[in-house]
């Protein structure tokens, strides 16, 4: 990963808390301490809640209400909290889905992004929302990426899943998977292309080779399972290439992964949400780390959910959100480059 400057102050991020009747409050209370180590963390939730989260671990932390990010530095002894909702969130149960809850992960978002595309923050870490709990509030959007999109006003975007050495950003995310084939195409995957190489060229800081995966077992076999890989994934590698691109493919997903694993790869083209997932997921051992490519602003976050099988009782882990900050840290830090859009690709 691309190492920065010791001397330049670590930048202000924000922490939304997510859905409090997932381990949001929990991770975010467990990883204050080493959230110094990479930012200047302040809290966007309710203050109730974390409290509720520093109980659960055991620590002396104190939560302090704020009204605007920088109104008080924070430090392992005081967490600042923006109060990010005006839900009545004490009925909220743990573990359950709750539309209260759903909405007040929504608003927790909303106003992280206002903050940060104002100004005032440098960029974005979310703990995990439910979508049921969003769909219960009257809110349609599938997950976090969606509403940041919609937000900050981007049309090209893309989730990437990373963990060290790897990253993986995916064409077609939150759908059904009978209807990713009516949703590729070769656009698609250029702008997903574009979008991975543009966010691993900041990170690493060099140009990122990338491998496109196939959407049919064995890249089709010449065309014996499905015609995707000829008529819609190698065109897109043609011209992804084409267009200064170091990328390869479409590979049979069973060994791309493998070899990416190996370090033949430093970034995959997935064509749908569990393709990348579950290998990234694996390879990660819950260190892996969400990032919103094609913002204007950073974004990253746990690469897990709200876990409500667990919430409330003081087990989760909060690596992930460590790492997200780690990974939100250095893109802050970074200078970032112009994203391409589509009319620059015709």
């Amino acid at each position: 990963m691309l190492l920065l400057d010791e001397d330049t102050p670590l930048p202000r991020l924000l922490i939304t808390l997510g859905d409090v009747a997932g381990v949001g409050p929990e991770i975010v209370a467990r990883a204050w301490p080493q959230l110094f180590q990479h930012c200047r963390p302040v809290v966007v939730g309710d203050p109730g809640w974390l409290r509720r989260g520093l109980d659960l671990i055991g620590a002396s932390t104190t939560v302090k209400p704020i009204g605007h990010p920088a109104d008080r530095e924070p430090s392992p002894g005081v967490m600042p909290c923006l109060v990010g909702s005006d839900q009545d969130l004490s009925a909220v149960q743990a573990g359950r889905v709750s539309a209260a809850a759903g909405r007040a992960a929504y608003d927790f978002l909303c106003r992280a992004i206002d903050w940060t595309t104002a100004g005032d923050a440098d960029g974005i870490v979310t703990a995990p929302l439910h979508k049921e709990g969003l769909h219960a509030a009257g809110i349609n959007h599938p997950g976090h990426t969606e509403i940041l999109a919609e937000r900050t006003g981007v049309r090209e975007f893309a989730m990437v899943l990373a963990v060290e050495g790897l990253a993986v950003a995916h064409v077609t995310l939150h759908m059904a998977l009978r209807d990713v084939f009516s949703h590729l195409t070769t656009a698609a995957v250029v702008e997903k292309a574009h979008l991975l190489d543009e966010l691993l060229s900041r990170l690493l800081g060099r140009k990122p080779r990338l491998g496109v995966a196939a959407l049919n077992p064995h890249a089709s076999d010449g065309g014996l399972f499905g015609d995707e890989e000829e008529r819609l994934i190698a065109p897109a590698v043609r011209q992804a290439k084409a267009e200064g691109l170091d990328v390869s493919g479409p590979w049979p997903c069973d060994t791309l992964f493998v070899r990416a694993r190996d370090g033949a790869f430093d970034g995959i083209v997935a064509m749908y949400h569990d393709q990348g997932h579950i290998a990234l997921k694996l390879l990660g051992r819950g260190q892996a780390v969400n990032i919103s490519a094609g913002l204007p602003i950073v974004r990253t976050s746990v690469a897990h959910g709200t876990a409500y099988d667990i919430a409330g009782k003081g087990v989760a882990d909060a690596g992930s959100l460590v790492e997200a900050a780690r990974i939100a840290a250095l893109l802050a830090r970074s200078a970032p480059r112009p994203i391409r859009g589509a009319q620059e690709r015709t």
